[in-house]
């Protein structure tokens, strides 16, 4: 859990010399609508390909609930029942965050017996993800009783020799003895009075405890063990209050600051981003670059690799809510979202992503309820009742993507639709989405201010704060006859301007013509599809089936409904099958009624369907049973698991 990015109107008064040259910076938001929202995308089988960066991969803070019947169990952690379906469906092959809770270890010392049954389903979950080639992001939090300098265990402890004593052993015994592939975080949320309750010197003095034990722990056994942090709730903040204006001030500046003073590991840096904005790590800077630009140029400054991996460690559809719809009833919008800020996050630089989190949270003793699950859960049932949301489909659709990515579809532009295509031996995945940003006009404004001096700034702030802006972008108040600059006009004319293409086509769908050029062999086709028609209990399986051949090339027409994703397996036909007919493309249909999709009463995500109609086709002449699933297709075409010495990643070129 984590205090949510609040663009808080009132905190723009403080964006002090902060500068730009609008004309550029609008550049960065051109539109290219097409005539009545038509679109179209070609894709050459042959053009260039990268390998798929690792953002793409289905990652996830194994998260949830915030309580158990069992005291046995990580209380902050998602049910082993959800945990079982996940490793089922997609595995653990990416990267998964845990929450280590020393205050909740350290209070069962008196009870032995269930210490070491917590402690063995702890390590369980990181076993299972080194298995299979994963990476454990271990946030170690939360100070154990009697430690804490307030008799709390959100305050740093008192005695940090003893805590560092108890994180050494912690680590030597995960990452020396039983080497599970783990990196170390540092708190969470430290610039929060509800995880932390110290100064910015003692969240440092935390640091290098994790820091000393860990270089110790090296020089002894020649393992090395990556550290990193701070897992703040914005990238500017600070255990002070800070703002964007003076990202100097930020606990990432002083964390790097300090790493180089004292020659301390730092081997990632974590912060958290929650929005609706698919482009929030594109926010421009006081000093006319991105966060993630400016970040590299601390560590280029202070002499540390520049290359040091930057990790959203925590994101969701957010609109500083505990409970939202769109990830709830209409979790599909939610769902959308996911591949929209995933390809934004690839072009802004960021190297890894987790996505908060894998369960709701509510029922704990904490009274914290919020619906940020990929499940959710009936609290009120004894026994293990939840459902997966539409987002959970999203991440079976991002474990189908292939070994390389083809560059075209990643520079794909428009404003709401996106595409990502892969590709393997043996088969292509393109992946398209239609998301509209629900506040695309204020989230435009929150980072275009920074192109305005102080007395634009504030007349800007004065309309905001007013229902004046409203006005503007209804069209009910006319922008020509504000008493404004001609920069403030313009920012509010694009933002009235983005605000009405979301309106119109968050009501209306697009038609994409998508072209596939030296498509040269028969491929088999299956196309799953995420929409407005299921929010819970979404089976997975493929809405269209059919046989394409071409020697040219291949069109398909689309219609993306507002809040949507669409993936098109193509599997190149095996040579054993029967020769069946073809199937021309098929035009556009209507979206299918929910009914007509096998409800699950379970949360199982089987990727068979029920029974098709006949009419639908046999792909071949054998019994369905005998037919490849796409998962099976998928995991015989997975990559290799990574190595431990592949432990700390570092950014490609290809991966930029």
């Amino acid at each position: 859990m984590t205090r949510k990015k609040v663009y808080s109107l009132q905190c723009l008064a403080v964006y002090s010399l902060l500068f730009a040259l609008l004309a550029v910076y609008c550049s960065l938001y051109t539109l290219s609508f097409a005539q009545n929202g038509e679109l179209e995308f070609t894709l050459d089988v042959n053009s260039s390909t990268i390998p798929l960066p690792k953002i793409f991969k289905p990652s996830v803070d194994l998260s949830g609930r915030g309580f158990h019947a069992q005291g046995c169990w990580p209380q902050t952690q998602a049910a082993k029942e959800v945990l079982d379906i996940w490793q089922k469906d997609i595995g653990f092959s990416g990267i998964y965050r845990i929450q280590y809770n020393l205050w909740e270890i350290n209070n069962l010392a008196k009870d032995k017996d269930l210490q070491d049954k917590l402690l063995s389903n702890y390590e369980e979950i990181i076993k299972n993800i080194t298995d299979a080639g994963g990476v454990v992001i271990l946030d170690i939090f939360s100070t154990p009783a009697g430690l804490g300098k307030a008799l709390d265990k959100k305050s740093p402890p008192w005695d940090l020799k003893a805590f560092k004593e108890l994180i050494k052993h912690t680590i030597r015994t995960l990452s020396c003895q039983k080497k599970y592939n783990i990196w170390y975080e540092v708190w969470s949320t430290p610039d929060s009075d509800d995880f932390f309750l110290g100064r910015k010197q003692e969240y440092l003095n935390l640091y290098r405890a994790f820091a000393e034990s860990i270089s110790e722990l090296e020089a002894e056994t020649k393992i090395h063990i990556p550290l990193g942090g701070p897992s703040v709730s914005w990238w500017f903040s600070n255990v002070e209050e800070n703002n964007i204006a003076t990202p100097e001030r930020s606990l990432i500046y002083d964390l790097i600051k300090f790493c180089s003073t004292y020659h301390l590991p730092l081997d990632f840096i974590s912060w958290h981003g929650y929005s609706t904005d698919p482009q929030t790590e594109k926010e421009t800077t006081i000093y006319n670059k991105t966060s993630v630009a400016l970040i590299r140029d601390w560590l280029s400054y202070f002499n540390l690799d520049k290359n040091t991996p930057l990790i959203i460690d925590e994101w969701n559809f957010d609109r500083d809510a505990n409970v939202l719809p769109e990830r709830g009833e209409r979790s599909y919008v939610g769902a959308s979202y996911i591949p929209s800020r995933l390809k934004n996050m690839y072009e802004a630089g960021i190297d890894y992503q987790l996505y908060f989190c894998l369960e709701d949270f509510q029922n704990n003793q904490e009274g914290v309820v919020r619906n940020v699950g990929i499940f959710s859960f009936d609290s009120e049932s004894a026994e293990y009742k939840g459902s997966p949301k539409a987002i959970y489909n999203i991440f079976r659709m991002l474990n189908n993507f292939k070994n390389e990515a083809f560059l075209s579809s990643l520079k794909f532009n428009d404003e709401f639709v996106g595409t990502i295509a892969t590709k393997a031996d043996d088969s292509i995945t393109i992946l398209i989405y239609n998301y509209i940003d629900p506040d695309i006009a204020i989230n435009y404004l929150t980072k275009s201010i920074a192109t305005l001096n102080n007395s634009e700034r504030r007349i800007l702030l004065s309309l905001i704060n007013s229902d004046r802006f409203k006005k503007i972008i209804q069209h009910k108040l006319e922008i020509a006859n504000l008493h404004a600059s001609n920069k403030v006009k313009a920012v509010l004319k694009k933002a009235q301007e983005l605000n009405d293409h979301a309106e119109k086509f968050s009501l209306q769908a697009r038609d994409i013509k998508i072209n596939i050029k030296n498509l040269k062999e028969d491929y088999l086709y299956r196309r799953y599809s995420t929409d407005a028609s299921c929010s819970f209990n979404c089976a997975f399986f493929p809405v269209e089936e059919k046989v394409v051949s071409t020697q040219d090339v291949y069109q398909e027409n689309l219609n993306l409904s507002p809040y949507s994703v669409q993936l098109i397996i193509l599997q190149k036909k095996p040579k054993e099958m029967e020769k069946i007919p073809e199937v021309a493309p098929q035009q556009p249909q209507a979206e299918q009624p929910q009914a007509e999709k096998p409800a699950l009463e379970q949360p199982q995500v089987e990727s068979q369907p029920a029974a098709q109609p006949q009419a639908e086709k046999p792909l071949s002449e054998k019994p369905k049973e005998e037919q490849p699933s796409i998962e099976q297709s998928a995991l015989k075409e997975k990559p290799e698991a990574e190595t431990p010495s592949e432990q700390k990643p570092t950014q490609t070129t290809a991966d930029k």
